[in-house]
C-alpha cells in the first residue's frame, strides 16, 4: 500500500528543513545532516550511511539530491519511506524534537515553557538569547528592516506555521530605533533592542518566537527560557545599592498636552507618529544600558494601581508654562511614589516659552525641596537643533543607583551629612554624563569628588553607630 504524507506533516517537516538549513541554500549538507541527525537521535550519521542515504534518494526522486546535498523533495521523501517500511518512531522522533504534538501543531509546552518571574523582577535576554537572534538575522541580512517588526516577513524567515517575528504594534515598533538605519546598524542595533523590548514587556511572546525559530534544538538547550534572564527583585536592588539590570523602564508621566510624545521621539532623534514605548541605550558609567521611555495616556488617578505605574524610575512631566499641569503630577507622586521606593526626576516641558502664573500653592522647586527631590530639569524640543538627550542618561543613572536619591530613614532629622552626600552623588552622576572631551575634567573631579566621599561615608558611619 503506498502512503502519503498528510498536508500537516508535510507542512511541519518542511519548517523543520529550512531550520535545518543553516547556510540557507535550499538544501542540506553532509554537515548540516550530521548535526540534524546529532540533534534528533543523539548521534552523527557515519560518512557511508550519508552516501547509502543520498544514493536511495537519487534513486527515486527526481532533483533530491543536487550538488551532493539533499533537498527539501529528498528530504520529505526520505520520511515518507521511514513511514511506508514501517518506522513511524523515526519520523515521531523528528517532529517531536522540535515540539510537535500528535496533532502535528506545536505543543504549549515547547512554546512556552515555564518561567517563574516573581514580582518586582523583570526579564531579559541573556548573552546566549542575544547571540542566537543576532546569528539569525545576520543569516538573513538580504531581509528588509520591516521584517522585525512587521506583520508579514519576508520570505527567507518565513516558515510553514511560524506567525511574523515579534509582532509589535505599531505605534511601538515604528520608533525602535533612530532613523534612517543603514543596513549594517539595522543587525547590530535594531535586533538587540527590539529583542529586549519584547522580552521586557512580553516574555511569553518572546519564548513563543524563541521556538519557532528552533532554539532548543539548534542551541542545543532544554527550552528557550534558559535564554532568558529573570533579574533580582528590585527590593534586593536598593539594599545593595545598585542594579544588575541591563533593560531599565522609565515611565513618563503626565497630564495631556505637556509633550510626552516629544520627549521619547527626542530620545531617539527624530520625529514619528505618538510612539508608546521607544528604547535606546544610554550610557551609565561606562557601561551600555537599555533604556524604555513608555508614556501612555494619562493615568486615572483614582484606578491606577501598583502594576500600572511600576518602573524603574518615573519621569512626572509638566508643562514649564502652564504651571496649573504640576498638580496632576503631584498627585501621581503622592500616590504612587511617595515611599521613595522609586526614583523619580520632575521635568518642566516647553522650557522655551514663558513661565506661566503660577497657581496658588507651593511651586514645583518648592515641592521637590519639600519632598527631597531634585529640582525640576527643564526640557524642550523647540528649534533646529537636536534636544539635548543629557536628560535620558540622568534617568538611566537614577535607575541603575536607585539608592541615590531615595530617602533613608535616617534622614527624617534632616542630618546635614547625608544631604551633603546626596549632593555630592548626585555630582558625581553628573560628572559621569560628561562629554569624552573632558576626561581630564571628568578625572580631576571623580578624585575630588571620591575624596569627599570618603570623609562624609566615615562621618555618616559615626553617626549610625552612635544612633544605635
Amino acid at each position: 500500500m503506498f502512503l502519503q504524507l498528510k498536508p500537516a506533516c508535510t507542512q511541519a517537516l518542511t519548517r523543520i528543513f529550512r531550520l535545518s538549513d543553516q547556510d540557507l541554500d535550499q538544501a542540506l549538507s553532509d554537515e548540516e545532516l550530521s548535526a540534524f541527525q546529532k540533534s534528533c537521535f543523539g548521534h552523527p550519521l557515519a560518512p557511508q550511511a550519508l552516501e547509502d542515504v543520498k544514493r536511495v534518494v537519487c534513486k527515486n526522486v527526481v532533483g533530491g539530491v543536487q550538488d551532493n546535498r539533499l533537498t527539501l523533495d529528498g528530504f520529505l521523501f526520505l520520511n515518507t519511506l521511514f513511514i511506508q517500511r514501517g518506522r513511524h518512531e523515526t519520523t515521531w522522533t523528528i517532529l517531536r524534537r522540535f515540539g510537535y504534538s500528535d496533532s502535528l501543531e506545536l505543543t504549549a509546552d515547547y512554546l512556552c515553557p515555564r518561567l517563574h518571574v516573581p514580582p518586582g523582577c523583570s526579564t531579559e535576554l541573556n548573552h546566549r538569547g542575544y547571540q542566537f537572534l543576532q546569528q539569525v538575522f545576520e543569516k538573513h541580512d538580504q531581509v528588509s528592516a520591516t521584517t522585525l517588526v512587521s506583520p508579514c516577513p519576508a520570505k527567507p524567515l518565513q516558515c510553514p506555521a511560524t506567525p511574523a517575528w515579534f509582532p509589535l504594534p505599531v505605534d511601538v515598533s515604528t520608533s525602535l530605533l533612530p532613523l534612517p538605519p543603514p543596513p549594517a546598524a539595522f543587525l547590530t542595533d535594531a535586533v538587540p533592542r527590539a529583542s529586549s523590548l519584547v522580552t521586557y514587556l512580553d516574555v511569553q511572546r518572546c519564548l513563543k518566537h524563541l521556538g519557532y525559530l528552533g532554539y532548543p534544538t539548534l542551541c542545543e538547550q532544554d527550552s528557550q527560557a534558559q535564554a532568558i534572564t529573570v533579574t533580582r527583585e528590585k527590593r534586593l536592588d536598593q539594599e545593595k545599592g545598585q542594579t544588575q539590570r541591563n533593560v531599565l523602564m522609565c515611565k513618563v508621566v503626565g497630564a495631556r498636552g505637556v509633550g510626552k510624545s516629544s520627549f521619547l521621539q527626542a530620545f531617539l532623534g527624530h520625529s514619528l507618529r505618538a510612539p508608546i514605548h521607544v528604547i535606546n541605550t544610554v550610557l551609565v558609567s561606562g557601561q551600555e544600558k537599555y533604556l524604555i521611555v513608555s508614556a501612555g495616556s494619562e493615568i486615572p488617578i483614582m484606578l491606577a494601581t501598583s502594576l500600572d505605574t511600576a518602573c524603574d524610575v518615573a519621569c512626572l512631566m509638566f508643562d514649564g508654562s502652564d504651571p496649573a499641569s504640576f498638580a496632576f503630577c503631584a498627585t501621581v507622586y503622592k500616590r504612587h511614589y511617595m515611599d521613595g521606593q522609586t526614583p523619580c526626576l520632575f521635568v518642566s516641558s516647553k522650557a522655551d516659552l514663558p513661565a506661566g502664573v503660577a497657581p496658588p500653592g507651593l511651586s514645583p522647586g518648592e515641592f521637590c525641596r519639600r519632598h527631597r527631590l531634585p529640582a525640576p530639569t527643564p526640557f524642550s524640543c523647540s528649534g533646529l537643533a537636536q534636544p539635548s538627550t543629557d536628560i535620558f542618561t540622568q534617568l538611566a543613572t537614577m535607575a541603575a543607583f536607585p539608592w541615590v536619591l531615595a530617602p533613608r530613614p535616617w534622614e527624617e532629622g534632616g542630618l546635614p551629612y547625608t544631604r551633603a552626600l546626596r549632593v555630592l552623588i548626585t555630582w558625581l552622576c553628573w560628572v559621569g554624563a560628561l562629554r569624552p572631551t573632558s576626561t581630564w575634567l571628568r578625572g580631576m573631579l571623580v578624585a575630588v569628588g571620591a575624596t569627599v566621599a570618603a570623609v562624609l561615608s566615615f562621618s555618616l558611619y559615626r553617626i549610625l553607630m552612635k544612633s544605635r
